[in-house]
């Protein structure tokens, strides 16, 4: 057998991604990093209690994803935008970094904040998902990627908003499902094994989604939540 190859028959696990962890309450900061640690997808290689401390640990230890609180202590930051400014910052330094931004606000303000200079490799999520693993993970994964993922809650909200105040023509009760799903960077195929329709329905959903919203349709699962985004923030 060469030098170095497996064994005949041995399993070849994918490589962990690399992650930081930050947020100043230590139990929520140590609980993310246990839950994570515990679905053998990622190491989590440090767990940090400020946007300074965040900031130095991604210089130094080239994390292939960051998972930040929004709202960490520090002077120097914007108030209650830390981890957003924080998160612009790693990128600007390493923009393969991807970023996954924890909050406790469904308000569209802060998302549209973070994803200001583009949706490439950033997240946004409810900070309740944590509970989720599946659905955290999902949010890791992508933005590793480069995909943008936006919690549905905040997508529903906005859509809710601008039904009742009649700014556009309102979703059909599926067509709304598939936006959720969109948001969450799922493609075609993943919105069709997620809402157990066919490909083709849901192709049909997306389109009469993009004619409402007066946007082009494009294969480009990324491009389309971002222009969904844009859309809905600036229109």
């Amino acid at each position: 057998m060469p030098e170095g190859a497996a064994a005949p028959g041995a399993a070849r696990h994918p490589r962990r991604l690399r992650a930081l962890v930050a947020d100043d309450h230590y139990l929520v900061r140590e609980g993310t990093r246990q839950l994570l640690e515990s679905s053998g997808e990622v190491a989590v290689v440090g767990a940090l209690g400020s946007a300074e401390e965040l900031v130095d640990a991604a210089r130094r230890l080239d994390p292939d994803v960051v998972v930040t609180d929004i709202r960490m202590p520090g002077e120097g930051w914007r108030p209650g935008f830390e981890g957003i400014d924080a998160a612009h910052r790693i990128r600007a330094a390493a923009p393969r970094v991807g970023v996954v931004v924890l909050s406790q606000f469904a308000d569209s303000i802060y998302a549209f904040e973070l994803f200001k200079g583009g949706t490439e490799g950033f997240a946004y999520l409810l900070k309740d998902r944590v509970g989720d693993l599946d659905e955290l993970l999902g949010a890791i994964r992508s933005v590793a990627e480069g995909g943008s993922v936006i919690d549905p809650k905040v997508v529903e909200g906005l859509l809710a908003r601008r039904a009742v105040r009649g700014e556009r023509e309102a979703f059909t009760p599926r067509e709304r499902d598939v936006l959720r799903e969109m948001a969450r960077g799922r493609s075609n195929g993943g919105i069709a094994r997620a809402l157990s329709l066919s490909i083709s329905a849901v192709e049909k959903n997306v389109n009469s989604i993009f004619l409402k919203l007066g946007l082009e349709a494009s294969p480009d699962i990324h491009r389309r939540v971002a222009a969904v985004l844009a859309y809905l923030g600036g229109s």
